[in-house]
């Protein structure tokens, strides 16, 4: 195997032998078969978006196959096997809508070779044997280390933007136009001969289309749940029996809260499900009491000492401990060997019947609340605030302290960072990365919290929001805003929203705590030299070199 994709590649370099999030060779070498299908797939299907035809399942599978294979989510590799079957099914299908509509248009359908043409082994060795000849080290020695690597980069954005997809289409949201653009890149990403100018245009449109998505799932969540609203959460447990949901999913939240209304279960959010507590369709439920533990890198040891049951939903689960394996669930595309699965259906009964045999928490904790819910409604809410503040120099300076968290060392440069910020300035936060800080005390500035959680990585949207409104306000650029982005990145999704950033022209962003392995020092030259991008220095470094 050879993995790079996430931030904590074994020696900075890449995984080869088990992965640092645990999947195995034959786990990793099957995903990226997976990808390999899922562009032949796409290769159809942009032609035949081309001649006007679509077919919603084709679509669907693109985004689902991507999603699998972001760090976290699918290590069983018997439900991976069976999405490569169902690719081949998928892939056919695709095949005949484009011939249709070829003969439709009078048109000769053109001959396709490649990824196209890949065919299921019969058995898992069969199908391990052909990812490993479609994997990234292979193309890196035909490829190049530079052309590879922005390949990569665009397929690690569209699998964030994937996943971003998949949550908005749970939700009711789709776009047809989006999933034409899913199909384009994937049919690019199959050609040998593309320049490093084409790679890095690419890599701002997948920038575009995540911007797109995630106004789509920033719809979505807010049409069904309401807008967050800022809300005093609690972060100590109460006394009674127990259910920890963990992962992204909102849908699968909501419907558990419904079955469980009434049977004496409370039920708790964990890692980024924390900022459901500030949606009123989703508060509005009692026995959704609070917050348990922190980010996904530290569950194994808060999942051990959690006396319920839990639910992992969409992606960001751990090799589960012997102590809780019999307690713990997954759903969506959320896999792991041997755990219980929940369906699409969503019957959490098994959840729940874990739950009531658990002991749960024999009594209340001291109570400890923290505030979220200040997404882009909220703080444009009190703008006229926020503004007047500046004018008058009560505020100073805003740092956008965010992103995904991790277990790899270095990470504490976001927690001393937090600390070090002056407090004139006001920090806002999204994504797991806050973990790092956000039970500490900032205070306010004329009743300004210093600290304003926007919620999940997947509402990046709400802070890019945030930042063209005050631009506007201001009547100057983003770039030119008393506002620096100090950002940190673990998988798939951050790289999503760092291609977001950069295609709309973000410049100056700190990038921790280690630059991606897969891109190169000539890639970086260019992302330098557009978009003045550099790695996280020292905290005091960083702060002098910002406010001068």
């Amino acid at each position: 195997m050879f993995c790079f994709q996430c931030e904590q590649a074994a020696q900075g370099t890449g995984c080869t032998k088990i992965g640092v999030c645990g999947k195995d060779d034959t786990t990793a070498t099957l995903q990226d078969l997976l990808v390999h299908a899922t562009k032949g797939i796409s290769m159809v299907a942009h032609r035949a978006a081309g001649l006007g035809a679509a077919d919603r399942e084709i679509d669907r599978f693109v985004i689902e196959a991507l999603f699998t294979t972001v760090t976290n989510v699918d290590f069983d590799p018997q439900r991976i096997r069976q999405f490569l079957e169902r690719a081949a099914t998928v892939r056919d299908k695709a095949l005949a809508i484009y011939q249709k509509a070829c003969a439709d248009a009078g048109q000769t359908p053109e001959a396709l070779d490649g990824p196209v043409a890949w065919q299921p082994a019969a058995d898992l060795d069969g199908l391990v044997r052909q990812g490993r000849e479609v994997g990234v080290a292979g193309r890196r020695t035909v490829l190049g280390e530079d052309v590879t690597g922005l390949q990569e980069l665009i397929l690690y954005g569209l699998k964030g933007v994937a996943a971003y997809a998949d949550h908005a289409r749970i939700l009711g949201h789709e776009d047809p136009d989006l999933y034409a653009t899913f199909h384009e890149a994937l049919d690019f990403l199959t050609k040998s001969d593309a320049t490093v100018d084409e790679l890095v245009a690419w890599a701002l449109k997948t920038g575009e289309l995540n911007l797109k998505v995630m106004e789509l799932l920033d719809a979505a969540n807010t049409g069904a749940y309401g807008h967050p609203e800022p809300t005093q959460v609690r972060v100590t447990p109460v006394a009674g029996k127990a259910i920890l949901v963990s992962g992204h999913d909102l849908k699968d939240l909501e419907e558990l809260l419904k079955q469980t209304e009434g049977k004496g279960i409370n039920v708790y959010t964990h890692g980024e499900m924390l900022p459901c507590l500030a949606y009123p369709g989703l508060k509005k439920y009692k026995h959704l009491v609070g917050n348990y533990g922190g980010a996904w890198q530290d569950q194994r040891k808060e999942f051990d000492a959690f006396p319920g049951a839990i639910l992992m939903t969409t992606n960001c689960i751990q090799q589960p401990k012997e102590a809780y394996r019999g307690r713990i669930f997954t759903a969506g595309l959320v896999a792991w060997p041997g755990v219980t699965h929940i369906g699409p259906e969503r019957d959490f009964t098994p959840v729940i019947e874990a739950a009531l045999a658990a002991p749960g928490f024999a009594e209340d904790a001291p109570e400890k609340t923290i505030m979220v819910g200040f997404g882009r409604n909220a703080v444009l809410g009190v703008a006229d605030k926020v503004i007047e503040a500046v004018k008058s120099g009560a505020i100073r300076h805003f740092f956008l302290v965010g992103g995904c968290d991790g277990a790899k060392p270095g990470r504490n440069y976001y927690t001393d960072f937090a600390q070090k910020v002056p407090d004139d300035c006001v920090i806002l936060t999204l994504a797991c990365g806050k973990f790092r800080f956000n039970k500490l005390e900032f205070g306010d500035i004329g009743g300004i919290p210093r600290l304003l959680d926007i919620g999940q990585c997947n509402d990046a949207y709400s802070a890019i929001q945030i930042a063209v409104a005050l631009a506007g306000a201001f009547e100057c650029g983003v770039n030119d805003l008393p506002l620096s982005m100090i950002l940190s990145w673990y998988e798939q999704k951050a790289v999503a929203i760092l291609l977001t950033l950069l295609h709309l022209g973000i410049k100056n962003i700190r990038l921790g705590p280690t630059l991606p392995a897969f891109v190169t020092p000539a890639v970086l030259g260019v992302l330098v030299e557009n978009f003045n991008i550099a790695p996280i220095g020292t905290p005091e470094g960083d702060l002098a070199a910002i406010l001068g």
